[in-house]
């Protein structure tokens, strides 16, 4: 990953960030663990601007935060309904459960969709309930943007700070971004599990 992502950040500078952090939101086997702390040591050599960087690095994050906005604004509630009554159990979630998931959602979308910014792999996803549940974009956007300006400005900071060494910064995360992973994972396992005694205990 880092022979790829290093020649980018090198030789395209800013565009060059802003991109591989819109394409680590839509596409996440480009992990903002990797690109900005790389991106960090670029500016501690002086080819960048460490300031120039973090904003760079906030806009790909927020661009890629409203494409999936816009997915899940487009996916709707009742559509996902209609999915989740036909293949819920594949899902894991009821149609009934998905409003109440929604309605919660709604009374502390702003939170939510901050405090998912800075969390690996529910970073990328936050955005589509986010979507789903009509949270209104003047709301969205800010809380987005903050989300992801702490995100990639801690990465560019570590990798600042660290120096040649700033692939530290992506082993400080690897542990959290698996446990993460994992309990997604379970989670989801679970609920296919249980689907059924779930979904008849509410009937």
């Amino acid at each position: 990953m880092l022979d790829f992502v290093t020649p980018i950040v090198e030789k395209s500078g800013y565009a060059g960030v802003f991109l591989l952090t819109l394409a680590e939101n839509v596409f996440p086997p480009f992990p903002s663990e990797v690109i900005m702390p790389l991106a960090g040591f670029t500016a501690a050599r002086g080819q960048l601007n460490i300031v120039g960087v973090a904003i760079a690095g906030t806009a790909g994050s927020l661009l890629g935060a409203l494409l999936w906005y816009y997915v899940g604004l487009r996916i709707g509630l009742e559509r996902l309904k209609r999915w989740a009554q036909r293949h819920g159990r594949w899902m894991a979630v009821s149609p009934e459960e998905l409003e109440r998931a929604t309605s919660g959602f709604r009374r502390h979308c702003g939170k939510a969709v901050l405090l998912g910014r800075l969390v690996p792999t529910v970073r990328t996803l936050i955005s589509v309930p986010a979507g789903i549940a009509e949270m209104p974009l003047w709301r969205f956007l800010p809380y987005s943007a903050i989300g992801s300006a702490l995100w990639t400005s801690a990465l560019a900071a570590g990798g600042y700070v660290l120096g040649s060494e700033y692939e530290r910064v992506s082993g400080y995360l690897e542990p959290v971004t698996n446990v993460v992973f994992a309990a997604i994972a379970l989670t989801y396992l679970y609920r296919v599990a249980t689907f059924r005694r779930r979904v008849g205990a509410t009937r």
